[in-house]
């Protein structure tokens, strides 16, 4: 096909493809504004060329040629979409539409258990990306849900850690697939496209997944029970092993959990004397974190109290309502710990967009914490916990 008359053509797609998503109201259509290079050619040969192309475009069906009334052998004024269907074929390439459905077959399958992908495949329909990937990349994100439940499936068989690629080794027969997933996996696991992106390592975590194993960090002049010994935590922190830890050798005045590692030390530092048992979450629990809190838990008097820290954002309220989901195995009551949206600094507060203020309240909610969920009403903030 003529070069000219392919660019022109590409671009009447790209007007059609912004049409049927929505985008525009504007009817498809190349008129003089977008004709200009085929008014310029200078030989008669060429003008031929170009409008044989277009010519043979609208014998296909594709498009529709308008000339000014009475001068067929002058330019052409209009070119008008008949088919994007047939347009795009012409061109060698697919409509939008026709990417974007094909993306949403092969997702179908999955939507049950990760109803986000409706939300991914909505934006890809609207012509945006999400987290930089389009329709075309819907392979990866149907990859990222076998590999969330075959780490799920792993977790559920007692197997907590398991080095990145090893697993990916494992599910893809591709050591480094997983790790080219973060942010399709990332998005699946927070159900939310408008939750900022995490760190990979945050992300991988979550599913049990480690490039270097991570410690935990605690702190307090409380005594730990772990495999080897039984001490008194040092000074400012103690980070160790998830799995050597077994259970409380003494009382805590109170047990709070903390999700951003730089008010953690902080905290530590501040209270190095203090009986209360600080743990540093990394985030969103890793389910071997998860299985050490437990342990916790049932050696803790039920009179002592649980809490938790983190930010004011969809994020923290999704792993305060995790955490609390832990506790209430155990019939505790995860108490929240400065999240109330009312009692931000005002210096701190941003307003959070109507839809991340619903999703807090559902996690509010899942957290045992109705009074926050109600709060969020009359203060729709989100702040981080370091501010």
């Amino acid at each position: 096909m003529n070069a000219l008359a392919r660019t022109a053509l590409g671009a009447l797609l790209k007007q059609a493809d912004r049409s049927s998503a929505g985008v525009t109201r504007k009817k498809p259509c190349l008129t003089a504004r977008h004709l200009k290079g085929y008014k310029a050619l200078k030989t008669l040969a060429e003008k031929d060329d170009f409008e044989a192309a277009l010519k043979h475009a609208q014998a296909q069906g594709a498009v529709k040629l308008r000339w000014p009334a009475g001068q067929r052998d002058g330019f052409i004024e209009r070119v008008e979409l008949a088919n994007i269907h047939l347009l795009a074929a012409l061109l060698e390439t697919q409509a939008a539409v026709d990417v974007v459905g094909a993306a949403a077959n092969l997702l179908s399958g999955y939507s049950g258990k990760f109803p986000v992908l409706e939300d991914v495949v909505g934006r890809w329909s609207s012509l945006k990306k999400v987290r930089g990937t389009g329709p075309g990349d819907s392979a990866d994100w149907a990859d990222a849900c076998v590999a969330i439940l075959a780490c799920r499936a792993s977790v559920a068989q007692g197997q907590l850690e398991t080095a990145v690629r090893d697993a990916s080794a494992r599910i893809f027969r591709n050591s480094k697939r997983l790790e080219g997933l973060v942010p399709a996996l990332d998005v699946l696991l927070s159900g939310s496209i408008d939750e900022p992106p995490r760190e990979a390592m945050e992300v991988l975590q979550e599913l049990g997944l480690f490039k270097e194993p991570q410690p935990v960090r605690l702190a307090g002049n409380v005594v730990i029970r772990r495999e080897r010994v039984t001490a008194v935590l040092d000074t400012p922190y103690t980070a160790l092993p998830a799995q050597t830890i077994l259970g409380l050798a003494s009382v805590p005045a109170r047990v709070v959990s903390i999700e951003n590692l730089t008010t953690f030390s902080g905290l530590a530092r501040a209270a190095q004397s203090a009986t209360e048992l600080l743990i540093y979450t990394g985030g969103m629990p890793s389910p071997s974190w998860s299985a050490m809190y437990e342990r916790l838990l049932v050696t803790l008097p039920t009179n002592v109290e649980i809490c938790h820290w983190g930010d004011v954002d969809e994020g923290g309220y999704r792993i305060a309502a995790f955490i609390a989901r832990i506790a209430q195995k155990h019939g505790r009551r995860l108490v929240p710990w400065k999240m109330r949206p009312s009692e931000l600094l005002e210096s701190q507060r941003r307003m959070a967009h109507p839809e991340v203020v619903e999703r807090m309240r559902r996690y509010a909610q899942a957290a045992g914490w109705p009074d926050i969920a109600d709060d969020l009403d009359k203060h729709p903030f989100i702040a981080e916990q370091e501010g």
